[in-house]
């Protein structure tokens, strides 16, 4: 479904990705490991067009995701929650959902509140005043409601208590179980370890391990080599 082959990045004159290649079949859960400043966000943004790919190929469904705009690549599919969320502030959390909602599709508004049951008591707070945890949710449940056939996470455990933590899980894996394709992007290898079929291990911009969660759990040394863990 989603297929990176040797793409190099850049933001201005860093050269960020070096050769980056993985691919995630459809309705598989994949996730990219790797520390801070690694070039685990920057592979995301390199999918949605938000950084300049030098080299390399982004498909998508058999198409070319390069050239297009990050707005075209979200219509034709690509679900994509950043790490700072980007949520609308001034506007309730219904609001936010209604802005996104394009229904015909898997989910709609019903749906992704059964997935995320806190923001249905929520739905005329502004936005800007939830937690952290509860913007998470409502980010997630916003880019559900574009209908996406994959989605990129980004980070979505960080900086959360454990409790979020964990319905945030258990939100991903009623998606997965729905055969709906992810991608994350984490550095909590528990979290990744709960939810994902496949493991890629990115450091200094470059693919350092592919393979099932199963064998990176067996590899002790290779976990510390490259996520400290």
């Amino acid at each position: 479904m989603l297929e990176l082959r040797g793409v190099h990045a850049v933001y201005g004159l860093s050269h960020v990705l070096h050769g980056v290649t993985l691919t995630a079949r459809e309705g598989e859960v994949i996730s990219l490991l790797g520390r801070n400043g690694a070039g685990k966000s920057t592979t995301l943004k390199a999918i949605m067009g938000l950084v300049r790919v030098t080299a390399g190929t982004v498909g998508f469904l058999g198409r070319s995701l390069l050239g297009l705009a990050p707005h075209e690549i979200s219509r034709g599919g690509v679900g994509f929650v950043p790490e700072d969320r980007r949520i609308f502030a001034d506007l309730t959390v219904r609001e936010n959902l209604l802005v996104a909602e394009r229904g015909g599709g898997r989910s709609s508004v019903e749906r992704v509140l059964e997935l995320f049951p806190p923001l249905a008591g929520l739905l005329r707070q502004r936005a800007g005043s939830l937690s952290g945890g509860e913007q998470q949710m409502l980010t997630i449940a916003r880019t559900l409601l574009t209908q996406p056939r994959v989605l990129l996470l980004d980070e979505p455990s960080e900086g959360l208590a454990p409790v979020v933590v964990r319905r945030l899980g258990d939100a991903i894996a009623a998606l997965k179980r729905d055969g709906l394709t992810i991608v994350l992007s984490e550095q909590n290898v528990k979290f990744a370890r709960r939810l994902a079929d496949r493991a890629y291990i990115i450091e200094k911009g470059e693919i350092k391990f592919e393979g099932p969660m199963a064998a990176l759990d067996a590899d002790d040394a290779l976990r510390r080599a490259y996520l400290g863990v």
